[in-house]
């Protein structure tokens, strides 16, 4: 069976629904994850709201395709926790350079655990649902097919779990940027970074220079000072790959499973080692 999810966030938010739901009924919803059934998701304040097509049940009295709305809510972490959280992540430079740069730590869950919080939903608990099909079980599939489309949505953006955790994204890298540990990387960021300069011709123009009076051989082959006996290495970038990581990982080009920055990193290493012996 193809996976449903690539990335580790997207697979521990399924991890987290399989815990406390009921197996069976979420894998009728699975389904409904890769078909045209869900018309429309939007997630508004915080809040998963959805349209999916229903099936003819006449055990249900249902004689005509229906369309069913969803709504599910993720209680949210009040803005007090969300303060310590950040304060938190922000003093340590694992979290705050991979979540500057778009990616989701491994370990970020340690991180809330520290504080005796969680960001991935731990029980049924974190939840409150609302579908208007008939089955009163929850989850029913069209809810369990809404979790499963949200678990896909994660894979291309992990920040969506902040969101819907209750802290927008641009809050997020606004209060970490405002850390010394995030100026730090900012400033980092905005060094590698050049703005794009017009040019006059493809090609290098030859400029004119007016010749010496009198033309040293030794001069002209060797130039006027030696070259350096040693060669200073520079060196390496703090952030290895940024221009890639940027971009955040799984761009839509890429169809693996396993991690295209991961991918990316390990050909950068083999590149700078490949010749390191001749240097």
């Amino acid at each position: 069976m193809k996976k449903l999810v690539k990335t580790w966030w997207g697979n521990r938010f399924i991890q987290a629904l399989e815990e406390f739901s009921d197996p069976s009924r979420l894998s009728r919803g699975r389904s409904y994850a890769n078909s045209n059934r869900i018309l429309q998701l939007d997630i508004i304040d915080s809040v998963i709201h959805a349209k999916v097509r229903g099936n003819v049940n006449p055990y249900f009295g249902v004689y005509k395709e229906p369309t069913y709305t969803i709504e599910i809510v993720i209680h949210p972490i009040s803005q007090a926790q969300w303060a310590a959280a950040i304060a938190y992540i922000a003093s340590k430079a694992s979290f705050i350079s991979k979540l500057l740069l778009n990616e989701m730590p491994d370990n970020i869950e340690d991180a809330f655990q520290t504080l005796g919080l969680h960001l991935l939903p731990k029980s049924k608990l974190d939840f409150e649902t609302h579908c208007s099909c008939p089955d009163w079980g929850n989850p029913c599939k069209h809810v369990a097919g809404v979790y499963y489309r949200v678990a896909k949505d994660l894979d291309r953006d992990p920040f969506l779990l902040f969101e819907l955790r209750g802290l927008p994204r641009k809050q997020l890298h606004a209060e970490l940027a405002k850390s010394p540990l995030g100026q730090a990387l900012i400033a980092e960021l905005n060094a590698e970074a050049s703005a794009p300069f017009p040019v006059t011709s493809y090609y290098t123009r030859p400029q004119l220079t007016a010749l010496p009076q009198e033309i040293n051989p030794k001069t002209f082959w060797q130039g006027e000072k030696p070259f350096p006996k040693t060669v200073e290495v520079l060196p390496p970038s703090t952030v290895s790959g940024i221009l890639v990581k940027k971009q955040g990982d799984f761009p839509a080009f890429w169809q693996k499973d396993h991690s295209f920055i991961a991918t990316i990193d390990e050909l950068y290493d083999r590149v700078k080692t490949k010749n390191r012996d001749l240097l």
